[in-house]
């Protein structure tokens, strides 16, 4: 019996990745989540983070997401983003600007404890983007 379920990483313009894996790891706001074949069904909104892909032959694939809407059913996962990016697409260049765009947010004193939280963990996450 296989142990892989089906999964598409969509964005506005096109579909990101759509393959049969093994797991996925996701940045949910409950916490890091991970999702395997017959994993109950759920929807879950996604904070900044790294999607982990484990595919069927062995490798996987990285991709960054700053938001997101995740759907789990019926052994089909999906991921709906207009802000996600394969890992190895960045650019430095890219990863400089978006992290000095969310520094230069957190510098202002009305901003929301939401969003406070929200710009922190995409700078977490951007510390640890090797490009």
């Amino acid at each position: 019996m296989e142990d892989n379920f089906k999964l598409e990483i969509i964005s506005p313009e096109r579909i990101i990745f759509s393959d049969d894996t093994k797991m996925v790891t996701l940045p949910s706001y409950e916490g890091d989540m991970s999702i395997l074949k017959n994993h109950i069904s759920v929807i879950t909104l996604l904070r900044p983070g790294i999607i982990k892909v484990q595919k069927n032959d062995g490798n996987s694939e990285d991709f960054f997401i700053q938001d997101g809407t995740v759907e789990y059913f019926n052994d089909s996962l999906v991921v709906l983003s207009a802000s996600v990016i394969n890992v190895k697409d960045l650019s430095k260049e890219f990863v400089d600007n978006l992290n000095k765009d969310t520094q230069d947010k957190l510098t202002d004193k009305n901003i929301a404890d939401h969003e406070r939280y929200v710009l922190h963990h995409k700078l977490d996450v951007l510390k640890e983007i090797q490009v």
